[in-house]
């Protein structure tokens, strides 16, 4: 499947998480030890946000394996960002091709996913016809993640982003029911739109792929004074990852099953994640 992480906090480097952590995304690019599948180097994505949070995010996407892409290390080492995701892929029923590659992106929103909607091509269609006219102009790619993207827009991610998210995966799988998909949906995604991390930890059968944020850094300030990655954290650090950056014990935590999150400035929010609004 795929890996990714988001973070939210003090402007960071990025290269920190993506190159330098015991685990970092670049590590899990060739050795994913949680994931679905070891290896995900059918391309890459970077998303962040610069001062302005009204501005449109930057973005950086590759076909190339992350750990062979030379000039994400180069951008990765310039960048200092608060509000930032990056995302590797391994591809599912469609081809490894940029437009392919997360992080998804409209206006100030961006977006990714690990999981997959189950027979896919099966109910492509009929997804698609649901997306509103104003967000199909913007689909350029063929996952199904960037149509999950598109529908939780058409619900009203802008305005109210998680009953938006609770009727796409309504919407997803009431279509794989009424084609006798059994488990239509897996997943754990996370949209950003500035300011906010939203994300999701879902899944039809409740055995989600697997995602983790860290524990408060006052805390573990405290339980590792010693430890100059923490030390270098500000105290509103929010991370979400599908898999630990270290091995160091109290440091993570496990997102449980059908839960919600929103993240903002410091501000994190747990609310259960139940499919509905048709």
């Amino acid at each position: 499947m795929c890996r990714w992480m988001a973070y939210s906090g003090d402007p960071l480097q990025l290269d920190l998480v993506i190159f330098k952590a015991q685990h970092s995304l670049i590590d899990q690019s060739l050795h994913s030890r949680l994931g679905a599948t070891t290896t995900n180097g059918d391309g890459f994505g970077v998303g962040w946000y610069g001062p302005d949070p009204n501005e449109a995010p930057f973005r950086y996407r590759s076909i190339h394996p992350a750990w062979n892409d030379r000039n994400l290390r180069e951008a990765a080492r310039a960048i200092r960002a608060p509000l930032f995701v990056a995302h590797i892929r391994a591809a599912t029923d469609t081809p490894a091709q940029e437009t392919n590659c997360h992080p998804f992106r409209h206006d100030r929103w961006l977006f990714v996913h690990n999981g997959s909607i189950r027979d896919y091509p099966l109910l492509r269609r009929e997804l698609l016809m649901q997306v509103d006219p104003r967000y199909f102009l913007s689909l350029e790619g063929s996952t199904d993640s960037e149509v999950m993207f598109l529908l939780a827009l058409t619900f009203g991610l802008e305005t109210d982003p998680l009953p938006a998210l609770e009727r796409m995966a309504a919407t997803v799988e009431d279509a794989g029911h009424r084609h006798g998909v059994e488990h239509p949906l897996n997943m754990t995604i996370c949209a950003l739109d500035g300011e906010r991390l939203i994300a999701v930890r879902y899944s039809s059968e409740a055995n989600s792929r697997t995602l983790f944020h860290n524990n408060d850094v006052r805390h573990l300030k405290q339980l590792y004074p010693d430890e100059p990655r923490i030390a270098a954290l500000g105290d509103d650090t929010y991370m979400l990852l599908s898999e630990p950056l270290t091995e160091l014990p109290g440091v993570w935590q496990e997102v449980p099953e059908a839960t919600a999150i929103i993240a903002h400035k410091g501000d994190v929010q747990y609310f259960p994640f139940v499919p509905g609004g048709l």
